[in-house]
């Protein structure tokens, strides 16, 4: 693990879209989910973005503990890194025009590009109830390739 994340692991990190996010249950194990995500690499370490629901596993153990960490790996699983964070959860998504919907937007567009239908996004991220993950990554470790 390193003070100061590796750029060429943050790099890689910044390539990729899907990672398995791992937050920590009760009990102290982990909980591991895929998931899709933007990195944003406007500040020292960069911002990572997932969009959750409020009431899946992932988003209640991170409101008890906010430890987190993102798994990427290459395509052929030889090459990967873990970015480890403290993440901070945004409320949930009330109005098709509130802050929430406004960032699920930027991590949208971080993840996927354009969407087809703006209006209709917003009014499923309320329905859905959905929040954003965000962490700066503080440590990374894993295997580059050469």
């Amino acid at each position: 693990m390193t003070a100061t994340p590796d750029p060429r692991m943050l790099a890689f990190v910044a390539e990729n879209r899907w990672g398995v996010l791992a937050t920590i249950k009760r009990d102290g194990r982990p909980q591991l989910s895929n998931v899709g995500y933007a990195y944003e690499t406007g500040t020292d370490h960069g911002l990572i973005r997932v969009s959750v629901t409020a009431d899946r596993a992932k988003t209640r153990n991170l409101e008890a503990d906010p430890r987190v960490a993102l798994h990427v790996t290459s395509a052929d699983f030889w090459t990967w890194v873990v970015v480890e964070g403290t993440a901070e959860l945004s409320p949930v998504a009330a109005d098709p025009r509130d802050s929430t919907v406004e960032e699920l937007i930027t991590y949208y567009r971080g993840a996927n590009g354009e969407h087809p239908d703006w209006d209709d996004y917003r009014a499923a991220m309320v329905r859905d109830r959905r929040r954003v993950v965000r962490f700066s990554p503080e440590h990374a470790y894993g295997q580059l390739g050469s």
